[in-house]
């Protein structure tokens, strides 16, 4: 007795073989699911350990960054005040001429 697959009625699986396969592909798709949530896990876990270290270093770099500029201010401002005291009266004479420049150009 053939049927469509060219199969005859011996060689038809059995109910008991279908809910076997059945259970087994039950278990093989738990099996990916749980490997795909550990996967997704690590990635998350991974992007977050970079997000950390990216942010750690602009931090970082960022301090340096200020420090530098700190002591850029620091130095212009001891070099402003010994020029301010080797030449006092040069210092007023600019100082006069700037607020004078602001001065006039506030008024337009």
């Amino acid at each position: 007795m053939a049927t469509t697959a060219g199969r005859t009625a011996t060689d038809a699986p059995s109910n008991s073989d279908l809910e076997a396969d059945i259970r087994q592909l039950r278990a093989d798709i738990e099996e990916l699911t749980r490997q795909l949530a550990k996967t997704g896990e690590h990635g998350y876990g991974t992007a977050r350990r970079a997000a950390a270290e990216g942010v750690e270093q602009l931090r970082t770099q960022g301090e340096a960054a200020f420090e530098s500029v700190r002591g850029s201010a620091q130095d212009i401002e001891a070099q402003l005040i010994a020029s301010v005291r080797e030449k006092p009266v040069t210092s007023l004479a600019i100082a006069a001429g700037i607020g004078f420049l602001f001065a006039l150009l506030s008024r337009r």
